[in-house]
């Protein structure tokens, strides 16, 4: 009988207690001192926090001195992220895999292929299993030759990530491109020119909010503009407001870091802006769903539906409703019940005199809007095996312990 409450109990402690994988790529070359410049370009160019969402992966890192080489040209921080993101297979090869691929050949997407920044097929790499037991490597604009070779495997956690060793970087003319300062970059006519021109306009109109933003750009700076109608059909109460009304609520869809899409889809919590001065808090709360990404205030909750620029050190997204600071819109109050009939009939008449009630809030003062709460905000920023479910565990073990002792 003891034996059989044993089991079942030890039966109930392994359905009940649940084992969560994830890999840190960060700590993981952490260890690995020859490896630390590519190390420390990921987590500047915010790869890492990509590679890191990554159910399957496959980072190609190179030595110090390979990186060296790299930056003695002195490239942008979006050309590096280019590269870089050439070195990370969207599929895993651990070391066993690259000496028996089919055919002694394979094709592998990249991320820099994923972020539709590679035109045609320029973001692919060729893997090819060569005579001698070496792997070799090249991207598929590279003219098919392949001389970047297959070194070590750093570690591997299959079939999540793979993180390898090759000889140098992947030549890509593609990738290496010189791309434009990020200050240099126009942002009102990227706005225009994907939908979201009436609230680029009014950004141009408010000259002390347009050098706000212009001048966050080099830092790092993720902006989040209504689309053309329902800011449109907004503008009537963004008139109303007072002039520093109309400057801290342009600044609030600005967030003075830069934020992917992958970024965003991971981590829900409260986002400071660009309008974000000592008590005047002017935050909004980002919370995921599966792909889609919500913003949230106590009085508003907007979609993101487009990605007009994600390239670091600046990304602008579209979304689909105007989002309201509650520092400059209050909720609606709740409407009193209507009363019954008779007690309509007795209620006194209201002064024909009385001054109706304006539709939008004057100056800075909260307009109304619907109500409700900004949700409370989530983080999971565990990269490490988890067990869950630790205080069953004790319980179990007390409970077989007692049996036992029966």
């Amino acid at each position: 009988m003891q034996l059989t409450v044993l089991l079942s109990l030890l039966f109930l402690l392994s359905t009940t207690t649940t084992f969560t994988y994830g890999h840190n790529i960060t700590k993981i070359l952490g260890q690995h001192p020859s490896l630390s410049t590519f190390n420390h370009y990921l987590t500047l160019t915010h790869l890492a926090g990509e590679i890191n969402q990554k159910t399957t992966i496959t980072v190609c890192a190179v030595d110090n001195a390979a990186m060296s080489e790299m930056l003695s040209k002195n490239p942008s921080i979006t050309t590096i992220k280019n590269i870089l993101s050439l070195h990370v297979l969207l599929d895993y090869f651990g070391a066993k895999k690259l000496h028996q691929i089919r055919d002694g050949s394979a094709l592998s997407a990249t991320m820099f292929q994923a972020t539709g920044s590679a035109p045609g097929s320029s973001g692919f790499v060729n893997i090819t299993d060569v005579k001698g037991g070496k792997v070799a490597f090249g991207p598929k604009d590279n003219g098919g030759n392949l001389d970047v070779f297959y070194v070590k495997s750093v570690e591997e956690i299959p079939y999540n990530i793979s993180v390898i060793q090759i000889s140098k970087l992947f030549p890509s003319d593609v990738a290496a491109a010189p791309t434009p300062a990020p200050s240099a970059m126009n942002l009102t006519d990227i706005m225009s020119a994907h939908g979201c021109k009436v609230f680029a306009d009014t950004l141009i109109a408010n000259p002390d909010a347009s050098k706000t933003y212009q001048d966050n750009i080099d830092g790092g700076l993720t902006v989040f503009c209504p689309l053309d109608d329902p800011f449109k059909a907004f503008l009537p109460k963004f008139k109303n407001l007072t002039a520093s009304g109309k400057e801290s609520f342009l600044e609030f869809y600005g967030v003075p870091i830069y934020q992917s899409l992958a970024m965003l889809k991971s981590n829900n919590g409260i986002m400071n802006t660009l309008a974000t001065n000592g008590d005047k808090k002017f935050d909004f709360t980002v919370q995921n769903d599966a792909e889609d990404v919500t913003l949230k205030t106590r009085s508003t909750t907007a979609k993101i539906v487009g990605t007009l620029i994600d390239e670091q050190p600046l990304a602008i997204y579209s979304i689909d409703k105007v989002l309201l600071p509650k520092e400059l819109f209050k909720a609606a109050p709740t409407p009193a019940p209507a009363p019954a009939p008779e007690e309509a009939a007795d209620a006194p008449k209201s002064s024909k005199h009385k001054k109706p009630a304006a539709d939008a809030a004057p100056s800075d003062s909260p307009a109304d809007s619907p109500e409700g709460d900004a949700a409370d905000q989530t983080a999971d920023n565990n990269a490490s095996v988890r067990l869950d479910g630790g205080r069953l565990v004790a319980i179990v073990l007390s409970l077989c312990l007692g049996l036992l002792l029966l």
